[in-house]
């Protein structure tokens, strides 16, 4: 209960101050560039990584990146960089992440 109305407080300053729902909300910015890069901001860490798949934990749930060529150009505790031939990105809520781990 209390948890639903910090979020619906969360949801009103952000509208009535102007505010990127970024900023107070916790969820991801991601910004895409062509098929290339690819910058996430807020993510909560890498679960996965390879040449071809990118898992990150978010603060609900997970996002999934699919391509080829994956190189992280930059990491930081709640931003990264991932260069590559981007082919998919895909985004779970916490319910679906319980058994969608391929």
């Amino acid at each position: 209960m209390f948890n639903r109305w910090k979020q619906s407080a969360k949801h009103w300053v952000t509208g009535k101050m102007n505010l990127p729902e970024d900023v107070l909300l916790d969820v991801p910015r991601l910004t895409m560039i062509g098929q290339l890069h690819l910058h996430v901001e807020n993510h909560r860490g890498v679960l996965h990584f390879s040449k071809e798949l990118v898992r990150l934990k978010l603060s609900y749930g997970e996002l999934f990146i699919k391509g080829e060529g994956f190189v992280i150009k930059t990491i930081l505790p709640d931003e990264l960089l991932l260069e590559g031939t981007i082919e998919e990105v895909r985004y779970l809520n916490g319910r679906e992440t319980g058994g969608a781990h391929e």
